[in-house]
């Protein structure tokens, strides 16, 4: 479950999620900023351990002895899930002070953070009060080659062969494919400007225009 703890002590990160089991205690602390996890190692708990004994035990031995330490073990195993009190809360604590090692608190925004990722050394910072600079140079030159690349590439005259003065044709009328853009389909070659011209609509009406026609039969508009 997700955790937000309320002791002082644990103050390092309230951001964790307990790991625990029936058979011990673990907890899972994450980074503020990245969201990395690090988990503590898994402690059996004396309650837990026991439990399973006396079950154990009573299944092995039966009758009424053995009824009884079963009863104990199961009763064992609802106090260790129902009643979290000091064993769970200083399970907890050890937990934190396991981990501690791994997350550095920025003095200047307060953030608990992973050291691996998100903590500035050199700085003795997070990286979003001080990002680390070898970082985002990288970051800085990758977006300046990307804005020269689209420069350069505008420069490129990429309308060659691509027919713009007329009605384009998407879909070619003889074979069903994609025409390309160009005079002749790309597919079968059949002539595209006889296909546009048969296409053409009035543009004030909305009257097909005859092929050739220069004025619409429609409203008279002109359609050269």
């Amino acid at each position: 479950m997700n955790g937000r703890s309320v002791w002082p002590v644990f103050g390092f990160t309230d951001n964790y999620q307990d790991r625990s089991t029936r058979e011990g205690y673990q907890f899972e602390f994450f980074c503020e900023r990245c969201g990395n996890g690090h988990s503590s190692s898994f402690k059996h708990s004396v309650t837990g351990f026991g439990g399973k004994l006396l079950r154990m035990g009573g299944d092995l031995v039966g009758g009424e002895w053995g009824r009884k330490a079963s009863e104990l073990g199961y009763d064992s195993m609802w106090m260790r899930d129902g009643n979290r009190g000091p064993a769970w809360d200083k399970a907890l604590q050890n937990a934190v002070e396991e981990v501690r090692p791994h997350f550095s608190q920025c003095h200047r925004c307060g953030e608990w953070v992973c050291g691996q990722i998100c903590w500035n050394g050199e700085r003795g910072v997070c990286v979003n009060c001080a990002p680390k600079l070898d970082q985002e140079i990288a970051g800085i030159q990758a977006r300046a080659q990307v804005e020269q690349l689209n420069d350069k590439i505008r420069q490129v005259d990429w309308t060659q062969g691509t027919t713009y003065g007329q009605p384009a044709v998407g879909r070619c009328p003889s074979c069903a494919n994609d025409t390309g853009g160009g005079k002749y389909c790309q597919h079968c070659g059949t002539p595209l400007a006889a296909a546009s011209e048969a296409n053409r609509f009035c543009g004030q009406c909305g009257t097909k225009v005859t092929p050739g026609g220069m004025f619409c039969t429609g409203c008279g508009t002109s359609t050269a």
